[in-house]
């Protein structure tokens, strides 16, 4: 059996390259850097000196076929992922692909089809926030069933903030034809990942969305969508790339506790000595007399936990890797398998589809009618091929 994983990067860019150097400085101890494909030249150049023992290819199709690597990882804009994935599955090889597993779900389907016709493959996808110990041990709490059934759930995640020069600085960012939308598909996909990671899939979703609101671009720069989950739970998601101060605030309200994060960084656990309807039930006009007046005690009623937990920049990323190397060499269970990725290009796909529509917005929509929808964007910019 192989001691490492041979990876193919495909894109040497910014994550690519990042990615790249996790491996070479050791931090991904189960795999190399056997290959490097980039169209660019002075891109292959550049790693052909910093990556001296990786083969460098001006094409991906050449690397797949080349018999160098065992995996590749997709670094490239977001409409390439499933492609460049299912190339790489038909020929037998690993895939973990980047953020997000692609742009709408029609094709998501089909690579999460063909996935699962491969499956002595590893297919996974590069959720770090997965493996960031503070969600990992929110998402305990709320499966363990320590602060009851969740009753609503609310994130104002607006730190993305973006100088119109970013937007300028390439042709197909913040396209629809190039990239696919906007905050959705580019900044937020971690945490429409974590929402239903930790509180489920909804039924449903309503939202209002600003297209180049404050921003000189076609794509969404805010976002307010309202879920549904059925029996009077709701859940809120707020994002936008125009706030320069940026709120980044998630809270879980169940029927015995409630979580508050803020930051991503600090997580406030209150877990209630009885369920909410229980104290509510119970309580006489003397406690209600004393709850007006501020004389409750507090203890009889609840106790709170702060969680914070130290996560050095770089191990998120880099222990997805290692992890996905280790399914590979040794069936160590996937920290966020290839067909998670679904998740969040649907819910992103409803809440544009919504906005669209101006009607609230099925799970299960229609895949043809948002892409439909999408293609009619493209064809109004002028620049980019329809997709199929």
């Amino acid at each position: 059996m192989a001691e490492t994983v041979r990876l193919g990067i495909i894109g040497l860019g910014a994550q690519g390259g990042m990615y790249a150097k996790f491996i070479a400085d050791g931090l991904v101890p189960s795999m190399t850097v056997a290959a490097i494909a980039d169209t660019d030249e002075a891109v292959r150049t550049k790693a052909a000196g910093l990556y001296p023992g990786a083969a460098i290819f001006d094409d991906y199709i050449a690397m797949l076929s080349s018999g160098t690597v065992d995996a590749i990882i997709t670094c490239v804009p977001h409409f390439l992922h499933p492609e460049m994935a299912i190339e790489a599955l038909n020929r037998d090889i690993h895939v973990l692909v980047e953020k997000p597993a692609g742009v709408y779900t029609k094709q998501v389907s089909e690579l999460n089809r063909v996935a699962a016709s491969k499956p002595e493959l590893t297919f996974g996808i590069m959720f770090n926030q997965r493996n960031n110990p503070l969600y990992i041990r929110l998402k305990e709490i709320v499966d363990a069933g320590e602060i009851g059934e969740i009753r609503r759930s609310n994130w104002i995640i607006t730190n993305w903030w973006r100088p119109q020069g970013y937007y300028d600085q390439s042709a197909w960012r913040a396209t629809w034809g190039g990239e696919g939308g906007g905050v959705l598909v580019n900044q937020a996909p971690h945490q429409l990942d974590l929402w239903q990671w930790i509180c489920g899939v909804p039924q449903s979703v309503y939202s209002k969305v600003a297209y180049g609101f404050r921003r000189d671009i076609a794509v969404e720069d805010e976002v307010t969508a309202v879920a549904d989950y059925g029996n009077g739970v709701t859940g809120v998601f707020v994002t936008a790339t125009h706030d320069i101060v940026g709120t980044d605030r998630f809270e879980i309200l169940g029927d015995q506790g409630k979580i508050v994060v803020e930051n991503s960084k600090t997580a406030t656990v209150t877990r209630l000595k009885k369920p909410e309807r229980e104290l509510s039930d119970s309580m006489t006009m003397d406690d209600v007399m004393k709850l007006f007046m501020g004389q409750l005690n507090a203890a009889d009623l609840y106790e709170t936990e702060v969680i914070e937990f130290d996560s050095p920049w770089g191990l998120q990323h880099s222990g997805v890797l290692e992890n996905f190397a280790q399914n590979i060499l040794t069936g160590t269970p996937l920290l966020a398998p290839g067909s998670d990725g679904m998740k969040g290009v649907r819910l992103a796909n409803a809440i544009h589809l919504s906005s669209w529509t101006g009607a609230e917005v099925s799970l299960d929509f229609d895949e043809d009618e948002f892409l439909g929808m999408l293609n009619e964007r493209i064809r109004g910019e002028g620049r980019f091929a329809e997709r199929a």
